[in-house]
């Protein structure tokens, strides 16, 4: 499923029209990566937590020429499905 998708199915079982659930779908989006951008987790009961995780800075290598290099620290989003949504996939 792809953004359009679930544009789409949002529409379908809301009763909205495509417009206004891909608004919809856009302000939920732009909320959760507002605050994560913030340091903030997003909790949704029943479906899952999204966090933001520190990955330090680490040395790699090339693989191509075998040169190292230095991989800077950065932030990573993390998704842990909540038990609910792990029940219903299963």
């Amino acid at each position: 499923m792809n953004k359009n998708d679930l544009v789409a199915a949002v529409a379908d079982s809301s009763g909205l029209s495509k417009t206004d659930a891909a608004k919809a779908v856009d302000a939920v989006l732009d909320s959760i990566t507002g605050s994560l951008k913030g340091g903030s987790e997003v909790r949704l009961v029943g479906f899952g937590t999204f966090s933001v995780a520190a990955r330090k800075a680490t040395t790699g290598r090339n693989p191509r020429t075998g040169e190292t290099i230095q991989i800077k620290a950065s932030n990573q989003p993390k998704f842990k499905a909540g038990k609910a949504l792990k029940d219903a996939v299963n």
